[in-house]
């Protein structure tokens, strides 16, 4: 028996840019130690396991130590193999059952129609500076070897706001120190130096066995408001800065927000 297993990276249209991930294309549900040993031997950020269901698919995602809630580069990397491999056609939505809600896809496209991208409908995640945070900002800003402007707590990370793109460029964190931390990982961020952007970022998560991950989809589910309420606007791009570096366009949209980027197909394998 085997399996169709894609590498994809995502939010980027450049081979060995953006963030890779794994995508398995099952045609029934695993055992989830199963799948966490997948995920341990891609030992990608991500790997994502995909399961017909009704009008839907069912998506989950691994880390190489861990299963998350959300992940939004695996999302777009599941979504662009299930169009590619014609499992949907190019005009019907990606529409996926995850441990964060029915999430939906969509293909987009320029006046002229040629492709632009994919289309994320995902949660927004909102909190206030300093909001339900206790003892985390003195031991998280230690780990993080900076000084914060602001620092909010999300559902499974915390935000730092920086005072500048640099800050945030030359970062090096005690990675360490940020696994103890009683979150999945930090994002840090910045308003951005460059006009095509209105913000950048980093994402660190240790913690579930990511030292840094390239570009972090789920992040930007509370970078867009965050940045958007700053900004006063509905739409902010997104720049995060790590070594592969990857563009994500958000939308806020009450309390969902719309995440944009595209995809590439890498290598296309068979699991044993």
């Amino acid at each position: 028996m085997t399996l169709p297993l894609y590498h994809v990276d995502a939010f980027t249209n450049e081979r060995f840019r953006g963030n890779p991930a794994a995508v398995c294309l099952l045609d029934r549900p695993a055992d989830a130690a199963w799948m966490q040993s997948v995920a341990a031997e891609m030992n990608l950020a991500e790997t994502a396991f995909v399961v017909p269901r009704d009008d839907a698919f069912s998506l989950r995602w691994f880390t190489p130590t861990t299963e998350v809630p959300l992940c939004g580069h695996a999302t777009l990397a599941s979504a662009h193999v299930l169009w590619e491999t014609a499992r949907l056609r190019p005009e019907d939505p990606a529409r996926f059952d995850t441990a964060s809600g029915a999430l939906e896809c969509r293909r987009v496209a320029t006046a002229s129609g040629a492709q632009a991208g994919i289309e994320m409908d995902f949660p927004a995640e909102r909190s206030d500076p300093d909001e339900g945070v206790a003892d985390g900002p003195a031991r998280l800003a230690d780990a993080l070897r900076a000084t914060a402007l602001r620092i909010a707590r999300g559902r499974t990370h915390y935000l730092v706001e920086l005072a500048d793109e640099s800050a945030v460029r030359g970062l090096r964190p005690d990675l360490g120190g940020l696994a103890e931390l009683d979150a999945n990982g930090v994002i840090v961020t910045a308003a951005s130096d460059d006009p095509r952007f209105d913000f950048v970022s980093r994402y660190f998560a240790p913690k579930v066995g990511i030292p840094e991950d390239p570009v972090t989809g789920a992040a930007h589910c509370m970078l867009g408001p965050w940045w958007a309420e700053r900004l006063g606007k509905v739409d902010v791009v997104g720049h995060q800065v790590s070594t592969r570096g990857g563009i994500v366009r958000v939308r806020v949209d009450g309390d969902r927000v719309r995440l944009g980027g595209q995809a590439v197909t890498v290598l296309r394998g068979e699991l044993v």
